[in-house]
């Protein structure tokens, strides 16, 4: 039988092309490759680079990039400059240096974006695009002049770890996030989405077989998140950050986003959708895509008078 993605996934980057995206592999360094959907008009050999406001999407743990933002891209594409990268060993993108930590994914995505010319960008992430997201806006806050986040924390503390593993009924995060099972990838579904249709058995054995390669080097990935609370300290964040949330997130529930926008402090605006898990973006599209272009409208807006 074919492959569900065999035929998804090219009619997918069919109609990607149509709204003006294509792909553009990066290469970081010798032996480190990002693979970034990218504004086909920023790849042309003119000096006519677009003037929209850059938006970088930063994907969760278990799809690539735009499998995971492929709503947000449709929906913006045409006033937005919409980076789409793949985190390492997701999608196209691979390296042959030892390092899994957020911080060097964090690098890799700072040096992929201005080898494409983005010299300031509003980054959104949801849940472990997230955790990059902060530490990209830490470490190069010339780089990322704000932030949209959802379902997700500055760092994966262990006390932050064990409280979200015992919600779920998990002992570990690559139990949960790496099935190698049907029922395991039903469980995902069932926990990261807040009323999302099962999906029928024979997609579900199409997404195992095409979703969860890089085994190993995820489950380090996975093991690199978690640090300790005493190596834990709340960085001073410049830049207006908005936490768009799932109301019915079990993984990073509302008790975490308001933990999270305590936190961040007065530069922080919490807003939850209602009838929405973690995976908020796909499960509620729609209004997710409203909230975000408000959001990304207003920041547009200010920053031109910022630079009035």
């Amino acid at each position: 039988m074919v492959n569900f993605f065999s035929i998804y996934k090219p009619l997918l980057h069919g109609v990607l092309k149509l709204v003006g995206m294509t792909t553009q592999a990066v290469e970081i360094e010798p032996g480190t490759v990002l693979n970034f959907w990218v504004p086909t008009e920023t790849t042309k050999k003119t000096k006519n680079k677009t003037n929209k406001p850059a938006v970088v999407f930063l994907h969760g743990f278990d799809m690539d990039g735009i499998l995971n933002w492929q709503f947000q891209v449709f929906a913006l594409a045409k006033n937005y400059a919409v980076y789409v990268p793949d985190f390492l060993f997701f999608g196209g993108s691979v390296t042959d240096r030892p390092e899994r930590t957020v911080e060097f994914q964090s690098e890799c995505m700072a040096e992929g974006l201005r080898k494409l010319g983005v010299e300031k960008c509003t980054l959104v992430g949801l849940s472990y695009g997230g955790m990059v997201g902060f530490k990209m806006a830490e470490m190069y806050p010339d780089l990322v002049e704000s932030m949209v986040v959802s379902c997700s924390v500055m760092a994966l503390t262990e006390s932050v770890s064990n409280a979200a593993l015992q919600r779920i009924g998990f002992s570990s995060w690559a139990e949960f996030l790496l099935p190698n099972t049907v029922e395991g990838l039903r469980t995902l579904f069932d926990i990261g989405s807040y009323n999302l249709p099962r999906v029928p058995k024979f997609i579900s054995e199409d997404i195992l077989e095409v979703m969860f390669d890089h085994r190993k080097e995820r489950t380090e990935l996975l093991e690199a998140l978690v640090i300790s609370d005493k190596k834990f300290s709340i960085p001073h964040y410049p830049q207006k950050i908005y936490l768009l949330w799932g109301e019915n997130d079990l993984i990073f529930d509302m008790e975490t986003a308001r933990n999270l926008k305590e936190q961040v402090g007065e530069k922080a605006t919490l807003l939850a959708i209602e009838k929405a898990g973690h995976l908020v973006n796909l499960e509620r599209p729609f209004v997710y895509n409203k909230h975000l272009k408000r959001i990304l409208a207003a920041l547009t807006e200010e920053q031109k008078c910022h630079s009035n």
